[in-house]
């Protein structure tokens, strides 16, 4: 089941009629389902249930799927990944926070700072919370504390993680989270491949087999050390491949069983 935030850009009916004009309302949640999206009430990870009213995928404008309180990253999760950067392999996850001021919707644009001359792309497979979890147990499910999954791309400073001791400025930028668009509820994770293209050219490509801590133990040991509030976001780390972007570039994030987070880029003050 593919779960999503948005905005009507038109007025919903039974019959998909179309409206000359952007209604914009305030945010509403949605299954995807037969080329619509069909209104549900409430947030993402609570009861499904359909309001009856429905739009056109082209009818709508995708939001964030979540508001999180926080986003919670994984670095280095990837062996290649860590050796392109010359970095050994991790013996826990490495984890590093995404303020939610990052967050930006598809389609919205990724703003390269003034203050950085390197900014890279960095596709990846992230977790979205349903539940509140804290102190979990050694082989504890983790499943019914997951809402779904969806694509992100954790847009980093380079040259800015390399000059400090903490990661904070270089991954904290406004616009440096875009997530979305849609959750998928029921991803295979044995199967499921994140793939990052600049300008339709790919520049990752990774599979999620190929994690070195894998979803259910990152979600433990997340939750040994903060407690994950319904809606928050893990990102589960990138593959090798990354690379600078530029003003005029198109930054895609595709996850096989989700779909593709698009994004452009602007440079500061454009």
């Amino acid at each position: 089941m593919k779960l999503c935030r948005f905005q009507p850009l038109e007025i919903a009916s039974e019959g998909l009629s179309r409206q000359p004009h952007e209604v914009r309302p305030e945010p509403r949640a949605g299954i995807i389902e037969d080329g619509a999206v069909w209104e549900i009430p409430g947030d993402i990870w609570q009861i499904h249930d359909r309001t009856g009213y429905k739009w056109p995928l082209e009818g709508v404008r995708f939001l964030p799927p979540c508001a999180p309180s926080k986003i919670v990253c994984v670095g280095r999760n990837y062996l290649d990944h860590a050796k392109e950067l010359g970095n050994d392999a991790p013996k826990e996850p490495l984890i590093f926070l995404k303020p939610p001021s990052s967050v930006i919707a598809p389609d919205e644009p990724i703003v390269l700072p003034a203050m950085s001359n390197r900014v890279d792309y960095e596709g990846e497979i992230a977790v979205v919370i349903g539940r509140r979890c804290s102190h979990l147990r050694a082989n504890e499910n983790v499943q019914p504390y997951l809402a779904g999954f969806t694509c992100l791309n954790d847009v980093t400073a380079r040259d800015l993680q390399r000059i400090d001791d903490q990661w904070t400025r270089a991954k904290g930028f406004d616009t440096f989270c875009p997530f979305g668009p849609v959750v998928e509820t029921e991803l295979d994770l044995g199967a499921a491949t994140v793939e990052t293209f600049v300008n339709g050219v790919r520049k990752q490509s990774g599979r999620a087999t190929e994690m070195i801590f894998p979803v259910d133990v990152i979600i433990r040991w997340i939750s040994q050390v903060m407690t994950l509030e319904p809606g928050d976001v893990v990102a589960t780390g990138t593959p090798a491949g990354i690379g600078a972007l530029a003003p005029g570039d198109v930054v895609e994030v595709s996850v096989s069983g989700i779909g593709t987070l698009r994004n452009p880029v602007v440079g500061f003050g454009d």
